[in-house]
């Protein structure tokens, strides 16, 4: 075949050749990739510093908040034995009073446990009574009151609209009436057909100490004067506004004719709530009860210990029945 009719030979491929310029991009990828990561990593490390720096502050200012309550109990208690009797001395009749510890403002009250409705040994009626101003009806209240004093007896005998052991179980309940005291107000909680925004409302104002089938109208609240049958908001608010008068005058407090048959005097036992606020916001109260005792070696016996951090909104004017009030937490 003549030499001129051969093909040509084809050339081989050229080898690809990077370069100083490709490289450089792929570096540049890598570096952006390296920094983001480490951004990343960074800004974590940065984020867990701060949460624990947040933490770690909060936990200084709560107990910081604690103290100074805690503080204002030993206070308040230091008040209630007070022998010299100043016009200055903190009475038990539930007054607030502002106090400094460590320059933390803390606002304590005292009040006797007689202002309060005892769950155990207080009047049928006078139960009755807060159990309607809580907000229940008068087709609840019975219920409610007898499955109350079903609960406290030590006879499993159903009263009328009571509740015993078959009725909690009817109603998917693991628990039984105690057929005992209540040892708690918290306890109450437990009684069948007891709500919770019904308790919340109850709390500030029963107490398992006092031992009292009354209560003492000089100290009592709004509330509890409200129980006392046979009285109207306008016989109460007129008497609260006697009473303050003459406590503001020092002059002998009033007494309230309807509530002879519910009225008893002041007891050993006292409770002290103390409420510390701090700048940053945090708010610390303490809600203690004490048994006074006149023995040198222990004068004090607290026989409830109970805290809540959460901030108080303050009470309206004019709450409403169906508004519920601030529980203390349970202890």
């Amino acid at each position: 075949m003549p030499r001129e009719l051969l093909p040509a030979a084809v050339p081989a491929a050229a080898p690809v050749n990077a370069g100083p310029r490709s490289q450089r991009g792929v570096a540049l990828v890598i570096v952006i990739w390296v920094s983001m990561l480490m951004l990343v990593i960074a800004s974590t490390f940065i984020f867990e510093r701060r949460t624990e720096a947040m933490v770690v502050r909060n936990s200084v200012s709560l107990a910081r908040a604690e103290a100074a309550a805690d503080a204002a109990v030993q206070r308040g208690i230091y008040e209630m034995y007070r022998s010299d009797n100043p016009p200055d001395r903190w009475q038990r009749d539930g007054t607030p009073h502002d106090w400094t510890f460590d320059a933390i403002p803390v606002r304590v009250e005292l009040r006797d446990e007689s202002a309060k409705i005892d769950l155990n040994t207080a009047a049928d009626p006078l139960l009755r009574g807060l159990l309607v101003q809580a907000g229940l009806n008068d087709e609840e209240a019975p219920k409610v009151l007898d499955a109350i004093l079903d609960w406290r007896d030590q006879d499993s005998l159903k009263r009328p609209n009571g509740a015993e052991e078959a009725d909690y179980a009817a109603a998917g309940l693991t628990y039984k009436p105690a057929n005992a005291p209540f040892q708690a107000i918290e306890e109450l909680q437990l009684v069948l057909g007891m709500r919770a925004e019904i308790y919340r409302r109850l709390a500030p104002n029963i107490t398992v100490f006092s031992r009292q089938p009354g209560v003492n109208p000089t100290l009592a609240s709004r509330e509890v004067l409200l129980a006392i049958p046979g009285v109207t908001p306008d016989i109460v608010d007129a008497y609260i506004a006697r009473r303050e008068e003459a406590r503001a005058a020092n002059l002998p407090l009033p007494t309230l004719p309807q509530a002879a048959g519910f009225a008893t005097g002041n007891t050993m036992v006292a409770s002290v709530r103390a409420t510390a606020r701090l700048e940053d916001g945090v708010v610390f109260t303490r809600e203690a009860v004490a048994l006074l005792r006149p023995v040198p070696r222990k004068p004090v016996t607290f026989v409830a210990w109970r805290e809540t951090t959460a901030p108080e909104p303050a009470p309206p004017q004019n709450p409403s029945p169906d508004q519920p009030q601030q529980a203390a937490a349970p202890r």
